[in-house]
């Protein structure tokens, strides 16, 4: 009988690492497919229950919008038992207070979060038609949620293969590549605010859609779609000058790598943006457009961890 070895610690946490960015990466899809439901209406496909699906468990023969809904909620709780299974084994696999640990527990946190909103917009009937202000404000708290889930994840992921921070810089660049963040989110949210506009009062041509939103009598969903595209100019200008000025002052290899991934997401944002307005908002191109704005945002975490943790240029030369 040949006696088995016990696993190392290494092997362990190769293994945690590999689960972390599947996790990240199964989200990332969970999330797409959420953008559909609400891009084809189906939120109220099936009715206001919750976590039923029209009072059953398993709907037999279900509709289009109902199918689609059903598959958003039954690849949700499975991307919460994945989170759960993330959290207890970082648990398991490392100390107290080490960074890929609280990562783990604040996706765990934000998870929850994303669910009880999620059952939230459903119970409220705050889906499918509803044009409910509320719904736009909702809405824009279940994106920041969304985006620290995801952000939470990729710092689990990132730290679990990684030694511990011994230094964190401080000062004018911490500050600088925080406004980034929070100009992340913020657009995030608006963008968010603005699809839904799109969805409820699709314009029957760009410009039309144009003096619609600077019309006094629109709906307030559409009157506030123009902030999205200021706000993505800005922003996206502000993360073009944020990365070099960044990678000027520290020396880290990671850094340049995911600063370099962040500038070309900001281009194709730039692209997709435009095209999606000028196609007035194909289902394609609202995928598109945020399944980049996820790729950024996680590329802007990596970046944002590896300066603040990275050696001042002048001390590594």
């Amino acid at each position: 009988m040949i006696a088995t070895r016990p696993t190392s610690a290494a092997s362990l946490s190769k293994r945690f690492s590999l689960f972390a960015w599947s996790t990240l990466a199964y989200n990332i899809l969970v999330i797409l497919w959420g953008s559909l439901v609400r891009a084809t209406g189906s939120g109220a496909g099936c009715g206001q229950h919750w976590p039923l699906c029209n009072g059953e468990v398993l709907p037999v023969f279900p509709q289009a919008h109902m199918a689609i809904e059903f598959t958003h909620r039954a690849t949700s709780g499975i991307a919460l038992v994945s989170v759960i299974a993330l959290y207890f084994w970082a648990r398991r696999c490392f100390a107290r207070h080490t960074s890929a640990r609280r990562a783990a527990f604040f996706s765990l946190v934000f998870m929850l979060n994303e669910t009880l909103v999620g059952a939230m917009l459903v119970l409220l009937g705050l889906v499918a038609g509803n044009r409910s202000p509320w719904r736009a404000a909702v809405l824009g708290v279940h994106l920041v949620n969304t985006l620290l889930l995801l952000g939470s994840l990729t710092l689990t992921a990132w730290w679990s293969d990684r030694e511990e921070p011994h230094r964190w810089n401080q000062g004018r660049l911490k500050r600088l590549i925080l406004t980034g963040i929070v100009l992340v989110i913020v657009l995030s949210a608006t963008g968010g605010v603005a699809a839904l506009g799109d969805t409820l009062f699709p314009a029957p041509s760009v410009s039309a859609g144009v003096q619609h939103e600077f019309s006094r009598s629109a709906p307030i969903l559409v009157q506030l779609r123009v902030v999205h595209p200021v706000l993505a100019v800005l922003a996206g200008a502000y993360l073009l000058w944020l990365i070099p000025h960044s990678l000027g002052r520290v020396r880290s290899a990671a850094a340049e790598r995911w600063g370099y991934a962040a500038v070309l997401c900001v281009l194709g944002q730039f692209v997709l943006g435009a095209m999606n307005i000028l196609l007035l908002t194909p289902l394609w191109t609202q995928l598109t457009h945020l399944l980049i704005t996820d790729l950024l945002w996680v590329s802007l975490v990596i970046f944002s961890v590896s300066v603040l943790t990275a050696d001042p240029r002048e001390a590594a030369v």
